[in-house]
């Protein structure tokens, strides 16, 4: 069983930042994909970063030198937690979005992987 938790959206002012936290718990064994996306109204979803599971990054052209990903990977005898970070500055209106976590997980159910996506949260940027 996993549990899979998104926080940190919320309205901001043009020029401000935000962190959003993404958490997976559970028995995890590996992960293979963890990124943040994000929808603006009447847009299709399209790719904010993403980090392998070996710390490789990757932006999309909007994010680029404004956001940054990063993540933290803990471990005992029965449970992982993985989180996943995204710092977002200088934040500009067409920033404004939902923001969704994937994290592609192999646990003990599914162990030829399974993609898990937050619910999403709303971030809006606007004085």
């Amino acid at each position: 069983q996993v549990q899979f938790v998104e926080s940190g959206g919320g309205l901001v002012q043009p020029g401000g930042s935000l962190r959003l936290s993404c958490v997976a718990s559970g028995s995890i064994f590996s992960i293979y994909v963890m990124g943040w996306y994000r929808q603006a109204p009447g847009k299709q979803r399209e790719l904010v970063a993403s980090i392998s599971s070996t710390g490789i990054t990757n932006y999309g052209d909007s994010a680029k030198g404004r956001f940054t990903i990063s993540r933290e990977n803990a471990k005992n005898t029965t449970n992982t937690v993985n989180t996943v970070y995204l710092q977002m500055n200088s934040l500009k209106p067409e920033d404004t979005a939902v923001y969704y976590c994937r994290q592609g997980l192999i646990t003990t159910t599914d162990i030829y992987g399974k993609d898990y996506w937050g619910k999403g949260t709303l971030v809006t940027v606007s004085s």
